[in-house]
């Protein structure tokens, strides 16, 4: 394995990410048109959407995202010195490969440098013990992305208080994040931390619930609330506003309750891949 290899097999995972809906969200928006009243004909769009994108080999949408990825990498994984300048090489790669929307804007100037700028591509890092790596590509659409939302509840307002702010978020958000969508919530730790966590919910595969049996019953009771609102596909009326509701949780400060909501549109996008110590590569959708 070599930072060639690698950069190359990158672009391959960012296109794919790109094109291809993981099969749980196929699923799930096919599962929903089959309830469906009010939002058939939107929902009937994306799936064909969704086809012409995989036949055609062209993006799920134009809003291509900000590339976002997700590493996990064993302390011994013996390639792990070039793994950020592959990611950033691999990006330039899919960006005129898929191609790819340049979404990578400079703050002070408005100018965009493509997909690569300051802190971006961002790359969450996580270092475990062993010597494999996995790494998955995460394209971040931008209006889904501006429904996100922290809130520092009081920690009398309990479980309750989460519910409540969460059902209040998606409310407000109505169809600006193109549902059906898929809602991450993260509670306790900080408020960096809850952000964190709530992002982290989303490579959840859809349908997926907690491990944590409470935890696991307020998503269920959460799906239900948002999907009574009737916001509906693309907020234009129906049954099917969320497609699924992940939390993830972290012990707090006694004096903290930090809440965050990340949310994702109807092109849950992700794609992944786990090298082993021989440089060898296993593609992965979940």
């Amino acid at each position: 394995m070599n930072r060639e290899k690698l950069s190359d097999a990158i672009a391959e995972l960012v296109e794919t990410a790109s094109v291809d809906l993981p099969p749980d969200v196929d699923d799930a928006l096919k599962r929903a048109m089959e309830v469906e009243e009010d939002g058939k004909i939107q929902l009937s769009a994306i799936i064909e959407n969704i086809e012409l994108a995989a036949r055609e080999r062209k993006p799920l949408c134009q809003d291509t995202g900000t590339q976002t990825f997700f590493v996990t990498v064993g302390a011994d994984f013996p390639f792990i010195g070039i793994i950020k300048e592959s990611i950033l090489e691999g990006v330039k790669k899919a960006t005129e490969r898929v191609p790819l929307r340049e979404n990578a804007v400079d703050v002070l100037s408005g100018k965009s440098s493509g997909n690569i700028g300051k802190n971006v591509p961002y790359i969450h890092w996580d270092v475990v013990e062993g010597g494999e790596c996995e790494i998955i590509a995460f394209p971040k659409g931008g209006g889904s992305e501006n429904m996100s939302a922290l809130r520092m509840l009081k920690p009398s307002e309990g479980l309750k208080g989460i519910k409540k702010f969460v059902l209040e978020q998606m409310v407000l958000a109505g169809g600006n994040p193109c549902p059906p969508t898929v809602v991450g919530v993260g509670i306790g730790g900080g408020a960096d931390i809850a952000m964190e966590l709530a992002k982290r919910s989303l490579l959840r595969p859809v349908g997926k619930r907690s491990e944590i049996r409470e935890i696991a019953d307020m998503e269920e009771e959460l799906i239900d609330a948002i999907n009574s609102t009737g916001i509906g596909p693309m907020g234009l009326g129906g049954r099917t506003t969320v497609l699924d509701v992940h939390m993830e949780v972290a012990a707090r400060h006694p004096a903290s309750l930090p809440v965050g909501i990340a949310v994702q549109c109807w092109a849950d996008r992700r794609a992944g891949m786990t090298i082993d110590s021989e440089g060898e590569i296993k593609w992965h959708r979940n």
